[in-house]
């Protein structure tokens, strides 16, 4: 009875519009609908005539770096100056359907050593994997690029790489990897999805590695599996940011159609895909899995249904919008908005609002201004910037 009222509530698609998220279904998370828009903020362009820009990272002296999927690594002055001439030394990166050059970020010390991360695809259409490089920014060229994760396990096609980055407080690099793409595809004898409850690969999981790439030694023991793992059971993780004041990690994934998650990280959890889940099949209106939530697997905080395309999201911390401390940021490509949540003394969700792009949302970032950085990706994409005031 309770996964046919379920069915029914998801099948419905979005509830009324509201400023908060839905009642919660019995035993589960609520489920987010359509929400408000934001009426107090403008929006302006900051940067222009990228081709599909993935990541964002800001350099100590107000600079920017920006990566294009194509494999551009790009450097934008303080004043929102694109640097014509790419940087120079970045690798060599499998550009095809969803892969190519994807996240960026750098080093807690950059001020001292200028080292750079970057998550890309990598292989060929028929073997490929994620992999993170690290190098060395000197002008406008990276050096000393070294490998430091290449993911073993090898799949074909374009499909699910995840690839965000976040720095824990101790400054070791968590790497959100996908789950290597959806049916048919089989990574050995079985479907590909069936990774996120692997515990011998990094796919479907949030690993957790040094700046040099090695292992820490007190990451979780998921039955002497991969290592590396910190969480597991994930599809397509394409949001993670740590919370500077609390150090709380949270992270936006993809749904198979309907289905995206909220989730609040904890070191050693299991967050359920495929076995657990919201999401329903693409070629059929059945769910991916009898299981809504299940005992021994970590709820979502809330899940959006109809899907908004989960990307990157920032936790704001910053003086331009000082009644938003503490909020996330969350970006959608299907949504083509910003969405604005409040954590409750609760840690659920207390209100959700929409920021209106009109474009397909990449990533969020919150710049040293107090301002949101917004990417989109687009042929033509851009870096907006959301300022206090109104449209």
């Amino acid at each position: 009875m309770r996964n046919q009222m379920i069915a029914a509530i998801l099948a419905a698609g979005a509830v009324a519009a509201c400023a908060s998220p839905q009642e919660a279904l019995p035993d589960g998370p609520p489920v987010v609908g359509a929400v408000p828009a934001e009426s107090s903020v403008g929006i302006e362009i900051w940067v222009d005539g990228l081709e599909h820009p993935w990541g964002l990272a800001f350099l100590p002296d107000g600079r920017a770096l920006v990566t294009e999927r194509p494999g551009r690594l790009r450097i934008i002055s303080a004043k929102g100056q694109l640097q014509p001439i790419p940087v120079a030394g970045v690798p060599v990166v499998l550009a095809q359907g969803q892969g190519g050059l994807l996240d960026v970020t750098i080093d807690p010390e950059f001020s001292k050593n200028g080292l750079v991360y970057l998550s890309f695809a990598k292989g060929t259409g028929d073997s490929n994997g994620l992999a993170v490089a690290r190098g060395r920014l000197t002008d406008n060229r990276l050096d000393d690029v070294t490998l430091i994760l290449d993911n073993p396990v090898k799949k074909s096609g374009g499909q699910h790489f995840g690839s965000r980055f976040a720095w824990l407080p101790d400054d070791t690099l968590l790497v959100t990897v996908a789950d290597g793409g959806n049916p048919p595809l089989r990574i050995g004898d079985e479907l590909a999805r069936m990774q996120g409850q692997n515990n011998r690969t990094i796919n479907g999981a949030t690993v957790r590695i040094t700046r040099d790439g090695e292992v820490p030694s007190d990451n979780p023991d998921f039955g002497g599996g991969e290592p590396r793992l910190w969480t597991m059971g994930h599809r397509n993780q394409q949001g993670l940011a740590v919370d500077g004041e609390t150090g709380v990690v949270w992270s936006t994934e993809h749904g198979s159609r309907g289905g995206d998650e909220l989730n609040r990280l904890e070191k050693g959890e299991n967050y359920g895909w495929p076995k657990v889940s919201y999401s329903q099949e693409y070629r059929s209106d059945a769910f991916v899995t009898p299981h809504r939530t299940l005992e021994g697997y970590a709820d979502p905080v809330s899940v959006w249904t109809p899907s908004i395309a989960a990307s990157g999201i920032a936790i704001y911390r910053g003086t331009a919008f000082p009644e938003w401390q503490g909020d996330i940021l969350a970006g959608g490509l299907k949504s083509q908005d910003v969405r604005r949540i409040v954590i409750g003394d609760d840690g659920r969700p207390a209100s959700e609002t929409s920021i209106p792009i009109g474009q397909r949302v990449r990533d969020v970032r919150v710049g040293p201004d107090g301002l949101i950085y917004v990417v989109t990706d687009e042929d033509k994409g851009q870096i907006l910037r959301v300022k206090p005031g109104s449209r």
